[in-house]
């Protein structure tokens, strides 16, 4: 048994043949690409108000220009930066009463997320999700940052559907692309890997007792320390 899985979590869990495993799918350069761009605008690295040129961006990060148009449009999504029609995109950086604004709304719609999978859920999701915890408890042993932010993204994608009411998965997908810049900021506070797995087994062990109400003060309090590791990270740099 993992360190990191509560004996709570293991005597409602269901007792599997054989457990299923979530698959740590290999990064792709665009998406290895959006998050260094990503980290060096949230870092101070590259600075608001400075243009984002095509070629000078591929020529920096050494790609071709089709990912960086991928990736500025991605970006844009997340409020980092701003597009302008025929010029080039600039840096942008949400104000902090801007972002707490976010992250408050973030935090009530995937509470309301888990709340519904904790009634929702079919056995086989379940069973899914318990697979995914798993995973995300290997790599937090590893220490592995970058597949631990990949499977975190699923983990929360998984839970949106498993709450299985499609405009609210709209809503609270919308709300993330703002924000996932800065939730995966919060990785670089050290032991931030071990309390967030911590935090999500709260909200799994909700889920899989069907507890709506304690799902969702679960997840609200994990989305709201995740601004607050944030908040400290952007302290720091």
């Amino acid at each position: 048994m993992s360190p990191f899985v509560t004996q709570s979590l293991a005597a409602d869990r269901p007792a599997p043949a054989r457990r299923r495993r979530a698959v740590v799918r290999s990064v792709t350069r665009t998406e290895e690409l959006r998050l260094q761009i990503a980290d060096d605008i949230v870092g101070g690295r590259i600075a608001p108000g400075t243009a984002l040129e095509e070629m000078e961006i591929a020529k920096r990060y050494g790609v071709s220009r089709t990912p960086v148009r991928e990736v500025i449009r991605d970006l844009a999504a997340s409020g980092l930066v701003e597009t302008r029609p025929h010029r080039s995109a600039l840096v942008a950086k949400p104000s902090l009463d801007r972002l707490r604004g976010m992250f408050e709304v973030m935090a009530e719609l995937e509470a309301l997320c888990a709340g519904l999978c904790a009634v929702n859920m079919t056995a086989s999701e379940r069973g899914q999700l318990q697979a995914i915890h798993a995973d995300l408890a290997d790599l937090t042993r590893k220490g592995d940052e970058t597949n631990y932010t990949f499977l975190n993204e699923r983990f929360h994608t998984f839970l949106y559907a498993g709450a299985h009411n499609s405009y609210l998965t709209e809503l609270t997908l919308a709300t993330r692309a703002r924000l996932q810049p800065f939730r995966r900021a919060q990785f670089r506070n050290l032991g931030r890997l071990a309390l967030s797995y911590a935090e999500h087994d709260a909200v799994v062990t909700a889920i899989l007792r069907g507890d709506k109400a304690e799902a969702a003060a679960a997840m609200r309090a994990h989305i709201l320390t995740v601004e607050h590791a944030y908040e400290r990270y952007a302290e720091s740099v």
